[in-house]
């Protein structure tokens, strides 16, 4: 049973001491008992890193980063897809006292430069592919030291130095006094789906002690194997995917991207125990007809994360697969990012549930109404958090912290739910992405599960559009839809007369776009923010005013 006082849940579980430790410690304090277990898998080529080697490769690293000049209160930028030796230069960086900001291996020149920029980064470590965009970020922004390239193995390739030479470093191991619960260890960017992305300061302590509070819900150890597809640059890859394991003896199977048969081959070739991926991966086990081609019975747990996970789909991929029901975990970058996760013991979870609280963690169910007014049990409204995983704050935004943060230490969410009095917390979708509509309130997810759940359909994304019915400032649901291969029969008056069929009458999606595809963050988040950015252009041309449209958006990146 959940405790509640005055309607502010807390965890039923008990609490986790906090852990003052610097992450690399509390990751891989242990490494060197698991030895010659295997650590970490090289998906594409079979390559294998064993806990032992792991062990001294960050170590080596760590010490040939502090020769190099690499100091307490640095920056080191990592640039990079998932590779085998990612988690190596990570705690090598956070062992040399620096913090580490991960970058997204897509952005482009002028974006990983807003991010060196707003980071005071001075050390770059990226892969070949991407040499040039580091360079060029490099040369935009001024000032960084170095450049390491981390998938060559010469001493020097192309100019720069390879972390794999740093391997062979003499240098003394560098000693730094951390402090657990002040210094940052990791400095991720917010994923930017409704506005610019903010660095995310969390330190030693919040990313170490989230780790133990995961421990009692979602438990890995040797003998697991999980696959790595998410990736490690989101806060989601890095604790779920990279630290949770290697805290545990788990091995990783390293992947640097998804691709469908990519991720079914090497489930079946390296006969993958766990997986942590996001609801379009969960959609692709559900409804792609390639699954039935590869042999997935290993697998014994599949965790959604990152974005709401319609509970109808959950169903259809764990019923495809053989499986328990598809597990869900929620939580921010901000907060380390995990609140809530499915117990994997749990045997019948509430069709939708993201999970109950994680040890040490509290929540409160505020109205949308602005009173921040608490609500009961079964009511919908503002989820609040707070616990030892929050965020230090944002870099250089004490305004944006001081939103986010109130003075109690409550972090505002942003996204709406409800909680039931077992302790189950059931999101409905983020406060900004509701649309308003004649006094109603409608969630996008919802009217996107109902989407998905149609044979013609592969993907689709919900926002809210000037309508020209209902009071000023009344929104529509307009819907992005992507047909399934051979579904082009498939029309607007199909999918609005489906959805009005299943919904009342102020739900209905009113407008149809078809589109290639449904843009989303890493993470798997729809990116509504780009949906409505086009929108606004097509407005624009529509009405005549693009040429205004193009002011505006020259001004906005300014």
């Amino acid at each position: 049973m959940v405790f509640h006082s005055e309607y502010v849940f807390r965890s039923e579980y008990a609490d986790v001491p906090v852990i003052d430790l610097p992450v690399h410690e509390a990751v891989l304090g242990h490494a060197a008992q698991y030895g010659d277990a295997v650590a970490l898998i090289d998906g594409m080529d079979g390559t294998v890193t064993t806990y032992a080697q792991l062990d001294h490769q960050h170590r080596r690293i760590a010490a040939a980063l502090a020769d190099a000049g690499v100091r307490k209160g640095d920056v080191l930028a990592l640039h990079s897809p998932n590779t085998t030796v990612y988690p190596a230069i990570f705690h090598a960086a956070t062992r040399a006292g620096a913090s580490v900001t991960t970058v997204d291996p897509l952005v482009t020149a002028e974006e990983l430069a807003r991010q060196l920029m707003d980071s005071a980064a001075r050390w770059i470590v990226t892969v070949g592919p991407l040499l040039e965009v580091a360079r060029r970020s490099a040369e935009l922004v001024g000032g960084i030291q170095e450049i390491f390239v981390c998938d060559r193995v010469g001493d020097r390739e192309m100019g720069h130095r390879s972390v794999l030479g740093l391997v062979r470093s003499t240098a003394p191991d560098p000693v730094v006094a951390i402090d657990p619960g002040e210094d940052v260890a990791v400095l991720p960017y917010s994923a930017g789906t409704t506005g610019a992305p903010k660095g995310v300061m969390l330190t030693h302590r919040s990313i170490a002690t989230n780790l133990a509070q995961l421990e009692p819900v979602v438990r890995l150890g040797p003998g697991d194997r999980v696959l790595a597809v998410m990736p490690f640059f989101h806060i989601y890859g890095l604790t779920a995917l990279m630290n949770g394991p290697l805290r545990h003896g788990a091995a990783i199977v390293v992947l640097p991207r998804f691709d469908l048969e990519q991720f079914l081959r090497t489930i079946e070739k390296y006969r993958v125990t766990s997986l942590y991926v996001t609801p379009p991966i969960i959609l692709a086990l559900a409804k792609h007809p390639a699954v039935s081609r590869f042999d997935l019975s290993s697998l014994d747990c599949v965790l959604s994360a990152a974005a709401p996970l319609d509970a109808r789909l959950a169903a259809d991929c764990a019923d495809r697969l053989g499986l328990p029901p598809v597990r869900q975990a929620y939580g921010l970058t901000e907060l380390s990012p995990a609140t809530h996760a499915v117990p994997l013991t749990a045997a019948a979870p509430p069709p939708g549930a993201v999970g109950k609280l994680l040890p040490g963690t509290g929540m409160r169910v505020v109205a949308l109404d602005g009173s921040g007014r608490d609500l009961a049990p079964g009511a919908e409204g503002e989820i609040l958090l707070r616990g030892p995983q929050v965020m230090k704050g944002y870099l250089g935004d004490p305004e944006a912290t001081a939103r986010m943060i109130d003075t109690d230490g409550w972090v505002h969410t942003g996204d709406v739910g409800r909680v039931d009095e077992a302790g189950w917390l059931v999101l409905v979708d983020r406060v900004r992405e509701m649309i308003a509509y004649k006094g109603f309130r409608i969630a996008p997810a919802m009217l996107e599960a109902l989407l998905l759940a149609h044979q013609d359909i592969a993907d689709a994304a919900v926002i809210g559009v000037r309508g020209d019915e209902g009071a000023d400032g009344d929104e529509v649901p307009k819907a992005y839809v992507v047909r399934q291969p051979g579904a082009e029969v498939l029309t607007e008056d199909d999918v609005i007369a489906y959805v009005a069929g299943r919904v009342a009458p102020y739900q209905r999606v009113r407008r149809v776009e078809f589109i290639g595809s449904v843009p989303r963050a890493a993470s798997g988040k729809i990116l509504r923010r780009e949906l409505r950015d086009r929108e606004i252009r097509d407005r624009a041309v529509r009405e005549g005013a693009i040429a205004q449209w193009y002011a505006d958006r020259e001004r906005e990146n300014r």
